[in-house]
């Protein structure tokens, strides 16, 4: 399995990179983890996962999902058993849904599905099994594909029964020679348990939780272990004291909680599970959001080839913007955007039991007015204020962002070259953006006006306008990151949002960064063309986020504007001789490409779709 080619970005590290005669003394705002999915990390960075989950569930708590009016569809599925609705070919149609004229554009799928019979029962591992040295080996994913154990909360020595210091159950997860992603569920049915599961790694850090799938209290949790690494699982009781103090140590629990049996099935996703598929006709432009509750926790969209286009096993919605529509919560959230009209289908996997799946579709938000709207996007290079809160910063504040030409210095360049390499920045997106909407040819009318802050005035403030900010530091801003965006959304409901591109980094000295752009400037770079359109480049990612596009896979052979961080040679555009600025440089696009493997999606995602229907105008 592919991990990020991450270092490490300490926080001494990312002020010592803060450009343009700004001193690593001067007062810098407190550094919090950036959410990957958001972020375009620079690839020295290593992720604080245990930070990172925190924030995303401070977001889902803050986000109160958006209610459209009126009742939805409610169909319930005609499949009996096992393998009728098992394929995309063969799914269920559903009449009535969609967002023309007479269509109900919500939807509510129920049904059942059942479990896999093949998966190996083995009976529960004996206690003491409280910590990560003691952790029950599996043996999945290296050697089996999946299995299903029981166990029990409240026995052992650390139990009600024993010294009432909370009893935990941990199970290792060996990744082998390849190593996988393992989907493991808890299930309770009878007592009183609520169960909590977490991930570690060998030293005992806490990598991922999760308690209470969606209508009970059972517990699902997604897990990448890495080839030749071990992850260490743990069911507990839910509730404050879940996590033991000391997870290299038993016994260092706070409290007993709620004590009972659970059943634990771990699974790398494949096999001859059931799933259940339904159809439903989209017109082009048509953003689709999909959330799975109940037993089921992956939901999938296929378009009218059968192709995936959108498979997820999280619930991402806490990153829509806050305005958005869009369904939210559950096991599972999907969003995609048709391309063209047809019948599509969504899919229910990954469970055993009875499933919830709420469906709905919208036209994009620059459709929702009688008269459809021109969107700006404002770049701007001459410095701005900008309150962190918005990327989930925690202390949030308003934090003043220097302006681009304090970083021109690092480059070797003057303030005499920063009309150049302005005009290099905004070519670049708007090659990307206007040049490559326009291209598309069909009968839509695709608007959205691209300023600057060199050129226009500030429309920042105004109804549909959003900005990036260009200029800035890590140390300004307290994000160690390069870029960032206020949300990933689908659509473009969302229309006064902010991203930024910090160039600290970007100007750094070569020997501190692969990202930076030094790392490949020589004398035979056309050194102010190359640092145009690298920024441009992620100037166009951040916006690319803004108008609804998740992260590409980074390491394929396609370089995408929505890469993900950690190639920064692709995103950049230098050609195979390994310089920026020489005639083999590459021109970096929106593209139809994998979605990041690394993230939890599965599919082919178009973004440039994508990015097209968040500036729809309505038909020619």
């Amino acid at each position: 399995m592919r991990k990020h080619l991450f270092g490490v970005l300490t926080a001494g590290m990312a002020l010592a990179l803060v450009a343009g005669g700004q001193s690593a003394a001067e007062p810098a705002a407190p550094l919090f983890q950036p959410d990957p999915m958001l972020a375009f990390l620079p690839a020295e960075a290593k992720v604080d996962w245990a930070a990172v989950q925190r924030n995303r569930e401070s977001r889902k708590q803050s986000r109160v999902a958006a209610k459209s009016a009126g009742q939805p569809l409610t169909y319930t599925e005609k499949e009996t058993g096992q393998g009728a609705n098992d394929v995309p070919s063969q799914a269920e149609h559903v009449a009535g849904f969609g967002t023309g004229r007479g269509k109900n554009p919500k939807l509510t799928l129920t049904g059942d599905l059942a479990g896999d019979p093949t998966i190996p029962v083995v009976a529960p591992f004996a206690e003491t099994n409280d910590a990560v040295p003691l952790a029950s080996d599996t043996g999945v994913p290296a050697r089996d594909r999946a299995v299903r154990t029981s166990g029990k909360i409240g026995d052992g020595p650390y139990g009600s029964g024993g010294d009432g210091s909370g009893d935990h159950d941990f199970y290792k997860l060996s990744g082998g020679t390849e190593g996988r992603i393992v989907l493991l569920e808890t299930d309770t049915p009878s007592g009183d348990l609520d169960t909590l599961l977490a991930a570690f790694d060998a030293t005992g850090q806490l990598l991922d939780q999760h308690d209470n799938l969606a209508g009970s209290t059972d517990s699902r949790l997604r897990v990448p272990v890495a080839a030749g690494q071990d992850v260490y699982v743990m069911v507990a009781a839910a509730g404050p004291g879940g996590i033991p103090a000391d997870p290299m140590k038993p016994g260092t629990g706070k409290r007993v909680l709620t004590e009972g049996a659970y059943d634990l099935t771990i699974a790398t996703g494949g096999g001859p599970a059931d799933r259940d598929y339904f159809s439903v006709d989209l017109k082009a432009g048509d953003v689709l959001g999909a959330s799975a509750a109940g037993k089921a926790t992956r939901v999938v969209v296929h378009d009218p080839a059968g192709r995936e286009v959108f498979g997820s096993s999280q619930d991402i919605s806490f990153l829509y913007a806050e305005n958005s529509p869009m369904p939210a919560g559950g096991n599972a959230v999907a969003d995609f955007v048709a391309p063209k009209d047809g019948r599509y289908t969504v899919g229910v996997e990954n469970g055993d039991g009875r499933y919830d799946v709420t469906v709905e579709a919208y036209r994009p938000g620059s459709e929702l007015n009688q008269r459809p709207e021109v969107l700006t996007l404002f770049l701007d290079f001459d410095g701005a204020r900008v309150n962190t809160r918005i990327f989930g910063a925690d202390p949030a504040g308003n934090k003043d962002l220097s302006p681009l030409r304090k970083f021109l210095p690092g480059w070797g360049l003057t303030g005499a070259d920063e009309n150049a390499v302005i005009d290099g920045v905004v070519a670049t997106v708007r090659e990307n953006i206007e040049h490559d909407l326009a291209a598309k040819g069909t009968n839509r009318r695709f608007a959205v006006r691209i300023l600057n802050s060199r050129d226009h005035a500030d429309p920042w403030g105004q109804k549909n306008v959003s900005r990036v900010v260009v200029g800035g530091s890590i140390a300004e801003s307290g994000i160690p990151t390069v870029g960032i965006a206020q949300s990933i959304d689908a659509g473009n409901f969302g229309k006064e949002e902010t991203s930024l591109v910090l160039l600290d980094i970007l100007s750094a000295p070569a020997s501190q960064s692969q990202t930076s752009l030094n790392a490949y400037i020589t004398p035979a770079s056309d050194k102010i063309a190359f640092i145009g359109r690298a920024i441009g480049n992620i100037t166009a990612h951040e916006a690319g986020h803004m108008s609804g596009s998740w992260h590409q896979d980074q390491f394929n052979a396609l370089d995408a504007i929505m890469d993900q961080g950690g190639n920064p040679k692709g995103m950049f555009g230098v050609g195979p001789d390994g310089i920026g600025g020489t005639a083999d440089d590459v021109d970096v696009d929106f593209h139809e490409d994998v979605l990041n493997p690394n993230e939890g999606f599965t599919g082919i995602e178009d973004t440039l779709n994508r990015t097209a229907w968040a500036y729809t105008r309505g038909a020619n």
